[in-house]
């Protein structure tokens, strides 16, 4: 579960602890990962890595694979916003930003995935969830590139259940369409945001029914509402 610690991650965490799983959460602050780890010791592991660092990506992918073969779900939960005018002066950054934003919200979860699927392939019963967000449907001006990530896990995800469920049936893929959630990321941002302990049994009723998407909250009203008219959901997201 990586941004295990924080949000929306801490809340799934602590609700798989309470149906029995064993959890590795990654975390860039080691502070936030002890303070989680500590309240089930036996059931929580945490794993320290910025995963805008793709070397730390990199190692992290070598730890699990030696010391954690046992993993059979995969969450790539993590991820960062920024909101940015890219008409404006500040250019450089917008640039530094971006590349953060891309590297956490994309380039992590995919390498993770690919650097993971080998342990995964060998589990009778595998899923990789990846988080979304509605806004992979529809952009907000406020936020281009990480509504250009968010869009790329959706494409992603898709290309991947389809080598799967050709290849390696044992694996499930699952998309997770996040509606706007009262998080330190949306802190001041929105309106009606739903409570991270609703977003989290949202998510886990959607594994654990097996669907290969969850459409989180309002997000659901946006799936319909896209199918009638795009161009309406596209100018009310904006």
């Amino acid at each position: 579960m990586t941004g295990g610690a924080r949000g929306i991650g801490r809340v799934i965490t602590r609700q798989l602890v309470d149906l029995g799983a064993t959890i590795l959460i990654v975390g860039r602050n080691k502070n936030d990962l002890d303070r989680v780890a500590k309240e089930h010791p036996e059931q929580i592991v945490g794993l320290c890595a910025d995963l805008s660092d793709p070397s730390q990506v990199d190692h992290l992918i070598k730890r699990i694979t030696e010391n954690h073969p046992e993993i059979s779900v995969m969450v790539n939960n993590a991820g960062v916003q920024f909101e940015a005018d890219l008409l404006s002066p500040a250019a450089q950054d917008h640039i530094a930003n971006a590349r953060t934003e891309i590297a956490v919200n994309l380039d992590a979860p995919v390498a993770l995935t690919i650097g993971l699927l080998p342990i995964l392939r060998t589990h009778d019963h595998a899923t990789v969830v990846n988080i979304s967000s509605a806004l992979a449907i529809a952009p907000k001006e406020a936020s281009p590139v990480y509504c250009a990530t968010k869009a790329a896990i959706r494409n992603f995800s898709k290309s991947l259940r389809y080598q799967c469920e050709t290849s390696a049936p044992n694996i499930r893929v699952t998309e997770v369409l996040m509606a706007l959630v009262d998080t330190d990321m949306t802190q001041g941002r929105g309106s009606g945001k739903i409570t991270p302990k609703d977003a989290a049994a949202n998510v886990l009723a959607g594994i654990r029914a097996g669907r290969s998407e969850v459409w989180v909250g309002k997000s659901r009203l946006l799936r319909i509402l896209d199918r009638i008219s795009p161009a309406l959901s596209h100018r009310i997201l904006r």
